[in-house]
């Protein structure tokens, strides 16, 4: 049987307040999650992992436009530039949710959303964009926030589902796990069809895991 697949876009905050440790870090933890994402993908035969990756800071653009299926995937780093256009990230990513471009023996999308602060642009318009679309609404969502800046309210909004929460990462320690974690649980969620005609987002057979920091870590 021909595999079917699943489309993981990255939306990466890259404004100013990610500069220094934060997108060094950031980068490090998606380059080193990378292998993790084949195995997972390795063990779905019946899926075909293609990675993609949206920055957005004063504008928002494709860093990764063309989906890359993850065995040819290299990560190319990311630098930090101006404010937090979070709106235009997500109008960006719902013109990919749409049939076409986004073929419809799919199977459910991942969309993983990393942020530190504040959305400076109508962020809300870009929500509803992704929520109008047929695969926005049947997305895999993850949402991490670094560091005790970053907006809850909106990373909860963002998910669509009050059973689940954002990833809080307030160290490197903790960036690093809740990137390898959004990376393949998310993945594993994705590669599984949607059965019926119910919610799937309440069907997500996953849960955020709380995540430990030692004392000794950085904190951000």
């Amino acid at each position: 049987m021909a595999n079917r697949p699943v489309h993981f876009i990255w939306l990466l905050d890259c404004s100013y307040s990610m500069q220094g440790e934060k997108i060094a870090r950031l980068n490090y933890a998606i380059r080193e999650a990378v292998p993790e994402m084949r195995s997972v993908a390795h063990d779905n035969p019946a899926a075909q992992l293609l990675l993609r990756t949206v920055t957005f800071s004063t504008t928002a653009k494709w860093h990764h436009q063309t989906p890359v299926p993850v065995d040819d995937f290299t990560w190319q780093d990311v630098e930090v530039d101006g404010m937090t256009n979070l709106g235009e990230a997500l109008h960006l990513v719902s013109r990919e949710l749409q049939s076409p471009p986004m073929p419809q023996r799919a199977l459910k999308p991942v969309l993983a959303l990393v942020s530190d602060g504040v959305p400076t642009d109508d962020w809300k318009a870009g929500l509803k964009a992704i929520d109008a679309t047929p695969w926005g609404r049947k997305a895999v969502r993850v949402a991490i926030a670094i560091g005790h800046d970053a907006d809850r309210s909106v990373l909860q909004e963002f998910l669509a589902n009050p059973e689940l929460q954002p990833l809080d990462a307030n160290s490197p320690k903790q960036l690093a796990a809740a990137i390898r974690w959004a990376s393949t649980a998310a993945v594993k969620a994705a590669s599984q069809p949607v059965a019926g005609s119910g919610d799937p987002l309440a069907k997500q057979p996953f849960a955020p895991p709380v995540l430990d920091d030692d004392d000794d870590d950085d904190v951000w």
